[in-house]
C-alpha cells in the first residue's frame, strides 16, 4: 500500500489498516492452536468494524467487555450465540442490555457476578450460560503483565471455589457451564505459553470435579506481537502440539467436545496490521535538545503509554512523498505531541534521520490498542482518520466522533444506574 498516497488522500494523523495482514495473523494463530478448538477475538484490541467482521467471516467468536462492544460485534455480523461479555464490573444494565441483544453467554467473577447475571436473566424470562473465571493460587513462571496468580480484581481465587464450591454453580437461570483461565498477556515466548496453559488446564481438571459438568473451557491466550515497535509477529510453530498432548492427556474427551476447548486474543490478530500516519508539525531546540512536535501524541496513541504504563514507543521515520532518496544525516531528538502536558512524549532521545516540518512518519505495529486505548477525548483534537486497505485497495475510511449528549435536569433520569 502506498502509504504517501494515503497520507495525502486522507491527511494525517491517519490509522490504517491492511485486512490482508489480519488473514495472515489469524492463519498463524489458528495453525499454532490445535484442532478443533474455537476463538475468540477480544474487541478491546480494536472494535473497528470491518476488521470486526473480518475476524467473524474467518470464524472467530467476539469477547467483548461493554454494552459499546456488544452493539460494535453484532454490527459487525457476529452471531450474538457468538458473544461472550467478560469483565470484573458488569453492572445490571451491561447485563441487561447484553439480553436484549440476545448475548447468552457471560463470563463471572462472582457469587455476586453470578447472582446478578441470574437475576437479569430471570427478569427477562430466559436462560444465560456462564463461564466462571477463576483466578490461579500460584503465578506462572516468566509472565510479564500477569492477569492471575497474584491479588487480582480478574476471577475467583481457585482456593475459594474449592473451599465453596456450592456457591459458584450458578442456578437455572443461569447456571456455570464452562470456565474462563486468562493468565497473561503480550507472551511471545512459546514455552510460556505453554506453562500458563498446562496451570489453566490442572485447575480445570480439579474443578471439574467440584462444579460438575462443564460444556467448555476458555484457556485464554496472551499471544504476544510488537507494539508500536518495528518487529515481526512470532508465528508459534512449536505450540499447537505439546498442546494438543496436554489436553490429550488430561481432558482426554476434548476432541470430541466434551469439553470445547477455547482461546482468545486481540493484540495477536490485528496488531500488525496497523500503521499510524502523522507529519512533524515543528522542529526547535531547547537547552540544547531537539525537539520534533507531531501532529500526533497520546491522545492517539498509546495514551497508556504516556502515563507511564507502557513502554515508550519509538516510531520508525518515511521521507514525506517517498522522493527524498538521499542519505540523511542522523539525529537524536525526543518526539512529543501536540498536547499541553509534557507526559505528550513518545521518546526523549529518538534516533531519526533530521526531521523537517511536514516529514511523514509511520508508527508500525498499532493495529491493537492504538486509537481507542488513548485519551481521545483530552484537548478535544479531532481523531485521526481511520482507512482499510485490502492490499492496495481502500475498502472502508472512516473517523471516530465523540459526541455530548444532552440528559434531563428536570426530571429522572432515564438511563439506568447500574447497580
Amino acid at each position: 500500500m502506498n502509504l504517501d498516497k494515503l497520507a495525502e488522500r486522507y491527511g494525517t494523523p491517519t490509522y490504517v489498516y491492511d485486512l490482508a495482514a489480519v488473514r495472515a495473523a489469524y492463519a498463524d494463530l489458528r495453525a499454532a492452536l490445535p484442532e478443533p478448538t474455537l476463538l475468540y477475538y477480544s474487541l478491546k484490541a480494536n472494535p473497528h468494524p470491518t476488521l470486526v467482521a473480518e475476524l467473524a467471516a474467518l470464524g472467530c467468536r467476539a469477547e467483548v467487555s461493554s454494552t459499546g462492544e456488544v452493539d460494535a460485534a453484532l454490527a459487525a455480523g457476529v452471531d450474538p450465540a457468538a458473544v461472550l461479555l467478560t469483565g470484573p464490573g458488569k453492572t445490571t444494565a451491561t447485563v441487561s442490555h447484553a439480553l436484549r441483544r440476545g448475548v447468552r453467554r457471560f463470563s463471572v467473577d462472582s457469587p455476586t457476578d453470578l447472582a446478578r447475571v441470574g437475576a437479569a436473566a430471570a427478569g427477562h424470562g430466559t436462560r444465560a450460560e456462564c463461564l466462571l473465571r477463576v483466578n490461579a493460587d500460584e503465578p506462572v513462571a516468566g509472565m510479564g503483565l500477569a492477569m492471575t496468580g497474584t491479588a487480582s480484581q480478574f476471577g475467583a481465587d481457585a482456593s475459594w471455589v474449592l473451599r465453596r464450591p456450592g456457591d459458584f454453580r450458578g442456578t437455572a437461570e443461569a447456571p456455570v457451564t464452562g470456565l474462563h483461565l486468562y493468565m497473561g498477556s503480550n507472551l511471545t515466548d512459546e514455552a510460556t505459553l505453554l506453562r500458563q496453559f498446562e496451570v489453566a488446564v490442572a485447575i480445570a481438571v480439579r474443578l471439574r470435579d467440584v462444579l460438575g459438568d462443564l460444556t467448555e473451557i476458555d484457556l485464554g491466550g496472551g499471544f504476544g506481537t510488537p507494539y508500536a515497535r518495528a518487529g515481526v509477529r512470532p508465528t508459534l510453530p512449536g505450540l499447537a502440539g505439546p498442546l494438543a498432548r496436554l489436553l490429550d492427556d488430561r481432558l482426554p474427551d476434548w476432541r470430541r467436545g466434551g469439553p470445547r476447548i477455547s482461546f482468545e486474543s486481540g493484540r495477536y490478530l490485528v496488531g500488525d496490521c496497523g500503521t499510524l500516519l502523522c507529519r512533524v508539525v515543528d522542529v526547535k531546540s531547547s537547552k540544547g535538545q531537539l525537539f520534533t512536535v507531531l501532529d500526533t501524541g497520546v491522545h492517539h496513541l498509546g495514551g497508556m503509554a504516556g502515563l507511564r504504563r507502557l513502554p515508550p514507543i519509538l516510531p520508525s521515520v518515511r521521507p514525506a512523498g517517498g522522493h527524498d532518496d538521499a542519505p540523511a544525516e542522523i539525529v537524536t531528538t525526543g518526539l512529543v505531541g501536540p498536547l499541553c502536558t509534557p507526559l505528550d512524549t513518545f521518546s526523549r532521545t529518538a534516533e531519526l534521520p533530521a526531521p523537517r516540518p511536514g516529514a511523514l512518519l509511520t508508527v508500525p505495529n498499532v493495529g491493537a490498542y492504538g486509537l481507542t486505548a488513548s485519551l481521545l477525548a483530552f484537548l478535544g483534537h479531532p481523531a485521526p482518520a481511520e482507512v482499510v486497505v485490502d492490499g492496495d485497495t481502500p475498502v472502508s475510511a472512516s473517523r471516530l466522533c465523540l459526541d455530548r449528549v444532552d440528559l434531563p435536569v428536570d426530571q429522572p433520569a432515564t438511563v439506568p444506574s447500574g447497580r
